[in-house]
C-alpha cells in the first residue's frame, strides 16, 4: 500500500481544513516546498498535493507553490484542484507532475477525463469526494446529486490510474477511516482505490490492509501526520507489514 502525505495549499501556505471548510484552515507550514522536502526525508515515496483555492475557483491559484514543490523534490507528485481542461493537464504533466487528479470535471465532463487517460496513460486519476453518500464538486461546495459508485463506474476500462476516494464527513476530523466506504468502491471496480479522509492513527492503515476483498491501493495521510497522532516511520511500517 502506497502512503501519500498530503500538502493542501491555501493562499500559498500548507494547511489542513476540517470537512473541506476553508474557514477551519490551520497553517502548518508557510513554505510548502520545505514541507515536501520534510516528507521525503521521512521516507515517503509519493506526495499528494491539492490546490484548495484552485478547486473552488476552477483554475490554478497556488501554481507558484506547486512549482516550488516540484523543483524541491524528485519523488512523484500527484496534483489536484482546479484542473479542468486538457490544456491544464498537459501543462502540469510537462511541468513534472506525475499524476493529475480530476474531480469536478470527472462529474461534469467524463469524456474529457477518458480522453486525457488515453493521451497520458497512468497519469490521470479521478477524485471521488463523498459527502453523505453523494459526490461533491467545485471544491466540495456543491452536491452533484450522484452517488460514488455511479461516478466510479463511469471510468471502468478508461485507463484511469486510480480513484482517490475522500470521505468528506470524516476529512480532517481524526475520526478514523470508514473502511466500508472505500471497500465498497474497491470491490465494485477494477481501478485501484486510494483512501482519504479521517485517518487518525496507525490502526486505520492496519484496518485497510486487513479488510477482506479487493486490496486498497493507497491512503492519504493528512491531519494525523501534522498533528502527530501518527508518525511517518510507524505509518510506513504498517503499510507493508
Amino acid at each position: 500500500m502506497i502512503l501519500y502525505p498530503a500538502i493542501d495549499l491555501k493562499d500559498g501556505h500548507c494547511v489542513r481544513v476540517v470537512h473541506g471548510d476553508f474557514a477551519t484552515a490551520t497553517v502548518f507550514n508557510e513554505h510548502p516546498a520545505d514541507q515536501a522536502v520534510a516528507w521525503v526525508k521521512a521516507g515517503f515515496e509519493w506526495l499528494h498535493v491539492v490546490d484548495l483555492n484552485g478547486s473552488a475557483e476552477g483554475r490554478a491559484v497556488n501554481d507558484a507553490a506547486v512549482e516550488a514543490i516540484l523543483q524541491a523534490v524528485s519523488i512523484p507528485v500527484q496534483l489536484g484542484g482546479g484542473i479542468r481542461s486538457l490544456a491544464n493537464i498537459e501543462a502540469w504533466i510537462e511541468a513534472g507532475v506525475s499524476r493529475v487528479i480530476l474531480g469536478t470535471v470527472a462529474v461534469r465532463d467524463p469524456e474529457l477525463v477518458k480522453t486525457a487517460a488515453r493521451e497520458w496513460p497512468e497519469q490521470v486519476a479521478v477524485s471521488v469526494d463523498v459527502r453523505q453518500g453523494k459526490v461533491a464538486v467545485q471544491g466540495w461546495l456543491e452536491d452533484s446529486g450522484l452517488d460514488a459508485l455511479t461516478v466510479a463506474r463511469r471510468f471502468e476500462d478508461a485507463g484511469v490510474s486510480a480513484l482517490i476516494v475522500t470521505d468528506i464527513d470524516r476529512d480532517g476530523a481524526l475520526q478514523g477511516f470508514n473502511v466500508e466506504v472505500f471497500g465498497a468502491i474497491a470491490d465494485a471496480v477494477t481501478i485501484p482505490v486510494i483512501a482519504a479522509g479521517g485517518l487518525a492513527g496507525v490502526r486505520d492503515i492496519e484496518n485497510l490492509r486487513a479488510r477482506k476483498g479487493t486490496p486498497i491501493a493507497g491512503a492519504v495521510l493528512g491531519r494525523a501526520l501534522y498533528a502527530g497522532t501518527i508518525q511517518p516511520k510507524e505509518a510506513l511500517k504498517a503499510s507493508v507489514a
